[in-house]
């Protein structure tokens, strides 16, 4: 069993980040710009504000935090937006999830211009990868599959199991791995027989969000699994795999913390990165 280590994987991504971003800076006269709204006062989102700004000054990213009140309207915020898609100093734009209730969060997604949406929520990239053509992939799915990639697992012709189907983690990550011709199911809540399917999968992938969800019994023999959870529990940070059972049956199994973690935040430095460049050529 060998634990796939996404820090020390990230830390190699930043390192060629950074070189990317002082070679382009040169060429084009200007640094690549990311700007993030904040709505509110979560503190889990304010946490991954400053570590998204940190990681970027490292790499030599402009980062500019716009916060806002809670009691913004609407209105108010998309206008924000549209301000950020007609500045040409702004190459990327994030806004925090979650919003408040009375704010339609696709209404924000769909209002941010794609080619600057580092996130890759917009429909606009979601129908590029959904068709396979170039467009932004959100930073968990592409982190995830980078991890993959790099360890050297086979993923043609592999049968492999995304337990959650959200529009963040698992319906990209399907997507990716089926354009890599893997052999995909994805599980859920109201999936029945999902210790059959996973007992079956060569990949399995779990992003619901459930501590210890999925335990050593429940995991084919040389697997692959890669642990997407992030659960809070005692002041811990859980994964929604049991590790130390899945470590006595998986090939390769990913650490919480430190394995999915940081590759997005290294995803999100690449996706600045695609961004900028793309912005300039058309510029």
């Amino acid at each position: 069993m060998s634990i796939i280590d996404g820090k020390a994987l990230s830390k190699e991504i930043r390192k060629d980040v950074k070189k990317q971003v002082a070679s382009l800076t040169e060429k084009y006269g200007k640094s690549p710009h990311l700007v993030v709204v904040l709505v509110g006062e979560n503190p889990a989102s304010e946490t991954y504000v400053r570590m998204k700004h940190r990681a970027c000054e490292r790499a030599g990213i402009r980062s500019t935090a716009i916060n806002k009140s809670s009691a913004i309207s609407e209105k108010e915020l998309l206008d924000t937006i549209i301000n950020l898609n007609e500045d040409p100093d702004v190459h990327g734009i994030l806004v925090q999830l979650p919003l408040p209730e009375h704010i339609d969060a696709n209404k924000v997604i769909n209002t941010i211009e794609y080619k600057k949406d580092v996130d890759g929520f917009h429909p606009m990239n979601i129908a590029a990868l959904q068709i396979g053509t170039q467009g932004i992939v959100s930073a968990t799915p592409k982190g995830i599959m980078t991890l993959l990639e790099h360890t050297g697992i086979e993923i043609e012709g592999k049968q492999a199991l995304v337990i959650g189907r959200s529009n963040i983690v698992g319906k990209p990550v399907a997507q990716l791995l089926l354009n890599k011709n893997a052999t995909v199911t994805i599980a859920h809540s109201r999936t029945r027989n999902l210790e059959e399917l996973s007992r079956d999968a060569d990949i399995l992938i779990a992003a619901v969000g459930r501590p210890k969800m999925v335990t050593g019994d429940m995991i084919k023999e040389g697997a692959t699994v890669i642990d997407v959870g992030v659960n809070r529990v005692e002041d811990k940070l859980i994964g929604d795999v049991d590790f130390e059972s899945a470590k006595e049956k998986a090939a390769h199994i990913t650490p919480v913390p430190g394995g999915v973690g940081p590759m997005t935040i290294a995803s999100l430095l690449q996706n600045t990165l695609e961004c900028f460049e793309a912005l300039q050529k058309e510029a």
